[in-house]
């Protein structure tokens, strides 16, 4: 089980994954019930809701329960432009 310390991290450990590997991969933190993985599969299988559609709802919800379930403060950027900021203090 994969431990987080902000959403950003979240982010980018479920961003590779396809759908069949999310369900594998998001099991240990019993987000989904296989009821749910069986209305999801049945919706793909007719035709009902694009798998990509699901996937990118899938994830986003994935990452609403991580983020409660560890208290994930947001991630804060870095401004595009803070290689060139200097101090002059």
């Amino acid at each position: 089980m994969v431990i987080f310390k902000d959403i950003e991290e979240v982010e980018e450990w479920l961003a590779p994954l396809c759908y069949v590997e999310l369900w594998e991969t998001v099991a240990p933190y019993r987000i989904f019930g296989i009821e749910d993985r069986e209305h999801c599969d049945g919706l793909i299988a007719k035709g009902t809701v694009k798998q990509s559609l699901i996937l990118d709802c899938l994830k986003a919800m994935v990452r609403v329960e991580l983020t409660k379930c560890f208290s994930l403060p947001p991630s804060i950027p870095e401004p595009v432009d803070a290689l060139y900021i200097q101090s002059v203090h």
